[in-house]
Formats: C-alpha cells, sequence, structure tokens
C-alpha cells in the first residue's frame, strides 16, 4: 500500500467516524430528520423482501453503524472498497436529511446548514475515489475483459486445430 493510501484512508474514515459516534450518541435528536424520508423508504425496502425496522431512531443507528464499519475496513485495509461503497451510499441519506439548507430562512442557520451540506458532498466524493481505488492492481472490470479476450483467444485456437 502506497504512503498516500496509508495516510488518506484513515484521514478519510476519521470525519465519518466522527460523525457516526455523534449520531450514535444523540440518536434522538437525529430520528426526527430521517422520519419523513424513512416513513417512505422503509415499505419499499421491505417490498424488496428486505426486513428493516420502522423505529427512525433505530435506522438512524444503522446507518451510523454502517459509517463506523465502512471506516474500519478502510482504516484496517480489509476490503476498503466495499468499506467506502458502504461509506458512500450512507452519505447520501445523511446529506439530504441531515442538511436540507434550501427549506431553511433563517440566513445563519442556512450557512450552516450549507456548509455541512457541501462538506458532506466532499466526503462523498472522497468515499467514491477510494470505493475505485485498485492500489495499483487491476480492477474486476479490467479482469473480466481480459478473462473474455483469453478465452476467446483459446476458442479461436482450438477451432484451428480441428480443422
Amino acid at each position: 500500500m502506497s504512503v498516500s493510501r496509508r495516510i488518506a484512508r484513515p484521514l478519510l474514515a476519521a470525519g465519518f467516524v466522527y460523525g457516526a459516534q455523534n449520531v450514535l450518541r444523540n440518536a434522538e435528536a437525529f430520528a426526527p430528520k430521517a422520519a419523513p424520508a424513512s416513513e417512505k423508504l422503509v415499505p419499499l425496502i421491505r417490498k424488496a423482501g428486505i426486513p428493516l425496522s420502522d423505529d427512525t431512531e433505530t435506522l438512524v443507528k444503522l446507518n451510523a453503524g454502517v459509517q463506523i464499519l465502512g471506516s474500519l475496513s478502510l482504516v484496517t485495509g480489509r476490503a476498503p472498497r466495499t468499506g467506502a461503497l458502504l461509506l458512500a451510499g450512507s452519505m447520501v441519506p445523511t446529506t439530504i436529511l441531515g442538511h436540507p439548507f434550501w427549506s431553511e430562512s433563517d440566513p445563519v442557520v442556512k450557512k450552516t446548514m450549507q456548509m455541512h451540506f457541501f462538506k458532506n458532498l466532499s466526503m462523498l466524493g472522497g468515499a467514491m475515489i477510494a470505493a475505485g481505488d485498485t492500489d495499483g492492481k487491476p480492477g474486476v472490470a479490467w479482469r473480466a475483459k481480459r478473462a473474455a479476450k483469453d478465452a476467446r483467444r483459446e476458442t479461436k485456437r482450438a477451432a484451428d486445430k480441428l480443422t
């Protein structure tokens, strides 16, 4: 692992862990922001066959747990791309529900929410970059193309031997 990855991954994870531990300690304060979305999304997720609690506070804690799990994955280097995908996925509802600056009328509160919204977008971008980082090794797409190319070549060779 390169030096930049050894430094960048834990730095990226630090912001997620800090936010997640704050949510876990104060889930009851964060739950009301998530309630409107969870009321709409939970029935859809259940229709897909995924059992999910309809208690918003539990869902907020679950999201924080996903962020901690993804962060640990980045820090330890165990499945860092999967961990980064978890982080990216968890940031979408966190950003949209947690910082709806567009609906705020108080200019000071609006500016603060806007700052946190865009900070979260940058964290989402960092997680997306980390999710695509193959650490200098070929990715799944490249490997699949290579395997298909090798299979075509071997099939052609086998066909040529038969003729």
